[in-house]
């Protein structure tokens, strides 16, 4: 299977917890020591430095996979990066570069490895906000998480009948580096984490694990029934609205 994002966060839970599970993993990254950090002490994991976002990187990633485990059974398109602006403020150069990592990788990455994929395949898209509330300075990164799990939906339809399943689970504030990535210091990530806690029912932000867990069930044949939809792991964020 493939998880990318491999490196950090949910990314790094979640192969983690396949290769407990006794899946053979090859976690995509950018970053090498990242990788090497994930994989260290777990010998079913397997890494590939690439860029998801590169016009070439489907082609190598899924040949990787394949040289390694002969197969392809799950695709997990997590990487994703956020570059909060204001619209008036918005960078065309920064913007592409989020449409590219989080909508095109996933798309070009599932077509490159659906030949691949047989009958109880699955892919799991790593997604984010439901579509009818705003997110002030995420207009770009939110819309590209929406799109995904439109993308969800649509490709259930379409693979059904192949016997692939396509499902989208979306955290809620989740633990991760994800701000710190996108240059914010400690002290706004902590400012920002106060006031999403505020508005979390549960009261808390999640630890990646928890996200993964579900990732991973997601995946199991046990779940075979499960396709075409969203599953919100947000604390209850989305219900408060």
């Amino acid at each position: 299977m493939i998880v990318t994002g491999g490196g950090t966060g949910i990314g790094r839970a979640t192969a983690r917890l396949f290769a407990t599970a006794g899946a053979e993993v090859l976690i995509v990254g950018r970053t090498a020591e990242r990788l090497a950090e994930t994989a260290a002490h777990h010998p079913r994991l397997r890494t590939c430095v690439a860029d998801v976002a590169a016009p070439d990187a489907s082609a190598e990633i899924v040949a990787a996979a394949l040289e390694a485990f002969g197969r392809i059974d799950v695709l997990v398109n997590n990487a994703a990066i956020t570059r909060p602006a204001l619209l008036g403020a918005i960078d065309r150069k920064t913007a592409e570069e989020q449409l590219a990592t989080n909508l095109l990788a996933p798309v070009f990455l599932a077509q490159e490895a659906l030949p691949h994929l047989e009958a109880g395949g699955v892919i799991v898209n790593v997604t984010s906000n439901p579509p009818h509330d705003g997110w002030p300075m995420s207009s770009l990164y939110g819309s590209t998480k929406v799109a995904l799990d439109f993308l969800t939906h649509t490709w259930a339809v379409e693979l059904a009948q192949r016997g692939l399943r396509v499902v989208s689970v979306a955290p809620g504030i989740t633990a991760t580096p994800v701000l710190s990535h996108a240059g914010f210091s400690d002290e706004e990530i902590a400012a920002a984490a106060r006031g999403m806690r505020a508005r979390i029912p549960l009261g808390r932000i999640a630890q990646p694990e928890e996200i993964a867990w579900w990732i991973v069930n997601a995946a199991r044949p046990e779940a075979g029934y499960l396709t075409g939809t969203v599953i919100r792991v947000d604390g209850g964020l989305s219900a408060a609205g």
